[in-house]
């Protein structure tokens, strides 16, 4: 086994599929993997006697199933479908001059802890027609950068993401220091909250698997997960953007319809009712 390599945790029964991202000796002398989950959030750590090396998949393959695939196209409808209400919602003088007038959905700043996954979200971001810029970072440094990172491209949606996990397995839920991650995510929400204190100016959605979803959500998150402290897909960050991105700004966004769109539910991940970012503009630019 070596780093890089595909593996799955026999003790597991090989439910998730992981790379090895390094191997540390513990204290009784001990080969172990740190393992990053490949298609979700998730981060963890095994014996190498207790991994099954597995073919290397394409990670955007497993990434993109056909679930995942389904809820796309399904958002990509509904995108289309939004327009077309969008337009009605419109003065009878732009809807006659619809060639003349252009939609402008949300801004999103994505800072996550795996290029990877960023790479792949930045991809679907575009297929959707949502601007946006994507910054990876280890989740131990977001809180540090997150505030120039504002200043210099100003979103309207704000993703916090990465790797997460609780330490302790049954542990106490409340407590922030049973989480890879959570602290670190936490610390990123409230930096961006001091550049931004209202939810509806800056939506931040923060979180991976199994974050703390309720301290994430007293920081400031508009969307956080993980309420039930289960995985969550690596895209379902940019399924709870795209519907923000691309509903209107008078419109408040049921919350019910937020958690539909993304792959885990409401277990995976929960939030606040909270306003659109799209508007339509008139003229078109001429360049």
């Amino acid at each position: 086994m070596k780093v890089g390599d595909i593996v799955a945790r026999k003790s597991y029964n090989k439910d998730i599929v992981f790379k090895i991202t390094d191997i540390i000796i513990d204290e009784n002398g001990n080969k172990i993997a740190i393992l990053k989950g490949v298609a979700f959030r998730i981060i963890a750590d095994a014996e190498l006697s207790d991994l099954e090396l597995l073919k290397p998949p394409d990670i955007k393959d497993i990434l993109m199933d056909k679930n995942v695939e389904s809820i796309l196209y399904r958002s990509l409808k509904k995108a289309r479908e939004r327009d077309k209400r969008n337009m009605r919602g419109l003065p009878k003088s732009a809807q006659q001059s619809s060639t003349n007038v252009y939609g402008v959905p949300g801004k999103v700043l994505q800072i996550d802890g795996d290029k990877e996954y960023l790479k792949i979200c930045l991809d679907v971001y575009s297929q959707l027609g949502i601007p946006a810029v994507g910054v990876a970072i280890p989740e131990v440094n977001q809180h540090k950068e997150i505030k120039n990172l504002l200043e210099k491209h100003k979103p309207d949606i704000l993703v916090i993401t990465g790797h997460d996990a609780m330490h302790v397995k049954n542990g106490d839920l409340k407590n922030i220091n049973n989480y890879r991650n959570s602290y670190n995510f936490l610390k990123a929400v409230k930096e961006a909250r001091k550049w931004q204190p209202d939810l509806d100016t800056l939506v931040i959605f923060a979180g991976a698997c199994q974050s703390n979803y309720e301290a994430l959500m007293k920081a400031g998150a508009n969307y956080a997960s993980s309420p039930g402290r289960i995985m969550i897909h690596a895209l379902d960050p940019v399924f709870i953007v795209e519907k923000i991105a691309c509903s209107r700004i008078d419109v408040v966004v049921p919350i019910e319809e937020i958690l539909d769109q993304t792959i885990t539910g409401v277990k995976g991940i929960g939030g606040f009712e909270t306003r659109g970012k799209f508007r339509w503009a008139m003229p078109r630019p001429l360049i």
